[in-house]
């Protein structure tokens, strides 16, 4: 199909996606990336940012590489695309090492049009011989403001995305994404080196959205202004907190209080407990989700009725992408900031901690420096312990990301630890010492036995994916028998380091003569409390809201939205 061909055969693409319409920006996009040069697109969150890559990856051959930073992102819009006969595909963590390895080979024979990978996945080698066996048309970078250090969510490996795109020949690319300021849009564009691209901005507004903002004096004083907001209300809705702690509070004192069915959503969740409430509250089965900002990032549900900010974050670019996921199908909903002045004081813990100081990251490096182990395998709350500067195990990990942008170490996966297990060759089998209704337990120790064979009394390193797929029960269950078998006084099991571990390319590099710019960094520092003020001021004016969001934009043409707290008269 030539390209002509495939412009005028847009609607019937359109229509493969269920859609008879284009909204807002859509086919400009669309067109543009048909004819093969290309764009940053900025889109309101709702606003189909996703069908201006899925559309072009329908109508041309070759293969698109989508970029996106959730696992849940991109099983939504695989899973949908499927649904459509849409030769789509993923490849994360999710997946067993054998599933990711037939994907890899699916990848090169050319089997799908469209990829959907996490930024990390393209350092792995195996993954980059895998696209460069197969033609691709189209890189797409989701959320690319995750690109700028000047943005609200700077990902070092967003940063390398550049050179990426380099080694692929700099192929043609979209870069996407609803929050990104005129300095911000400027780097992403020079990081990627798309000198030549063209900026589709279609407008900030959100003429559905009414913006408000209550003066708290104390946590008690929200407390009260949620239940007031939430009391007979039967619409679903985010509520949006600062720490995991606060999360779990408030999703006991909703329950039990207001009898609300509501859910908690933080990192410090298991994957399958984070995937579950997910689940829940796309079915309907919660009506509220409390969440730090780990939930939201392309989630489909289009019918929030109110984003509701308990703590307010840090920027307001932030503010602007988590209240935008309210009323994505159009109609009126509410986005409300509770705020008061300890909301500052936490903002600020936040930036110190990922912004650490030069002695800090001299610290940092000089202990790890002389560990001789390669690799280290200390988490930050370790290497904490061991330094002479006082720190917070946050800190030293915004350190060790800084300190591994200078090329001199490098932080390996998590999925590369491997469990250690030794069994002594007092006895042929450790099967006799169990109960007889212990079945799985037994099940499990012939197994590790079986992947043992005759290296009794020494260290034997498995991976625990490949263990839990022998065993066909998932990693939970089987680390509950395997810490049972640990009470025989034969078998030893130490399970994986958990942490990242450091890896040192060289370690004949003094600090002083890293690569580290710390003039930009204190630049960045100060960014980040000018970030902040800005976000406070959003709290405390008087003037319209939404038209202050969009001057930070850039907009110079908005004007009052008629509906928000201010324009009503009202007083927070």
């Amino acid at each position: 199909m030539t390209v002509s061909e495939s412009a005028l055969d847009l609607s019937a693409a359109l229509a493969k996606f269920g859609l008879q319409t284009f909204r807002r920006g859509q086919k400009e996009v669309i067109e543009h990336i048909i004819s093969g040069k290309d764009c940053l697109c900025v889109m309101p969150t709702g606003g189909g940012k996703s069908l201006c890559y899925q559309l072009p990856s329908l109508v041309r051959p070759g293969m698109t590489i989508v970029v996106s930073p959730l696992i849940a992102l991109m099983k939504d819009q695989v899973d949908g695309l499927e649904r459509r006969g849409i030769s789509a595909t993923l490849i994360n963590s999710s997946l067993s090492l054998q599933e990711q390895s037939e994907r890899l080979d699916q990848v090169a024979s050319g089997k799908f049009s469209m990829v959907y990978v996490a930024p990390e996945r393209l350092r792995n080698p195996r993954f980059l011989d895998a696209i460069r066996a197969t033609p691709v048309q189209l890189l797409a970078i989701d959320e690319a403001h995750c690109i700028s250090e000047w943005g609200h969510d700077f990902r070092p490996d967003y940063h390398r995305l550049g050179k990426f795109r380099e080694a692929l020949g700099n192929v043609q690319t979209i870069a996407l994404t609803a929050t990104a300021t005129p300095r911000v849009r400027t780097d992403i564009l020079d990081s990627l080196q798309l000198q030549t691209a063209r900026t589709f901005i279609t407008g900030f507004a959100r003429d559905n959205l009414y913006f408000g903002s209550a003066f708290c004096m104390s946590d008690r004083d929200k407390d009260k202004h949620l239940s007031d907001f939430l009391t007979g209300r039967d619409e679903s809705g985010i509520i949006y907190v600062a720490t995991r702690k606060r999360c779990e509070a408030l999703v006991e004192q909703l329950g039990k209080e207001l009898k609300l069915a509501v859910g908690a959503y933080h990192a410090g969740l298991l994957p399958e407990q984070r995937k579950l409430v997910q689940e829940k509250f796309m079915a309907g089965e919660l009506k509220a989700i409390v969440a730090t900002n780990a939930f939201g990032m392309g989630i489909d549900k289009s019918d929030l009725r109110y984003v509701i900010h308990y703590n307010m974050p840090g920027t307001l670019e932030a503010y602007y992408q988590e209240a935008g996921r309210a009323g994505r199908d159009g109609l009126l909903s509410q986005c409300v900031l509770l705020f008061s002045p300890q909301d500052r004081y936490i903002q600020e813990f936040f930036i110190e901690n990922a912004n650490p100081s030069k002695e800090l990251l001299r610290g940092v490096y000089n202990f790890l420096a002389s560990c001789p182990e390669d690799p280290i395998e200390l988490t930050a709350e370790e290497i904490k312990e061991q330094i002479p500067q006082s720190a917070t195990s946050e800190a030293v990990n915004s350190a060790l990301q800084i300190i591994s942008r200078t090329g001199v170490l490098e932080r390996l996966e998590v999925a590369s630890g491997l469990a250690m297990f030794r069994l002594t060759n007092r006895m042929s089998t450790f099967v006799d010492l169990l109960p007889r209704d212990a079945t799985q337990r037994r099940h499990v120790l012939r197994t590790v036995e079986k992947a043992i064979g005759d290296r009794r009394d020494e260290a034997v390193y498995i991976h625990p994916r490949w263990l839990s797929e022998q065993l066909g029960m998932d990693r939970e269950q089987m680390v509950r028998h395997l810490r049972e078998l640990c009470k025989l006084e034969d078998f030893e099991y130490v399970p994986p380091f958990r942490g990242r571990a450091i890896h040192f390319r060289r370690k004949d590099v003094h600090f002083d003569d890293l690569k580290i710019d710390h003039a930009t960094l204190d630049a960045r520092r100060k960014a980040d409390y000018e970030k902040l003020d800005q976000m406070v001021g959003y709290a405390r004016t008087k003037a319209c809201r939404q038209k202050t969001i969009l001057l930070y934009f850039g907009d110079t043409t908005a004007s009052d939205c008629k509906i928000c707290d201010r324009c009503q008269g009202r007083s927070g």
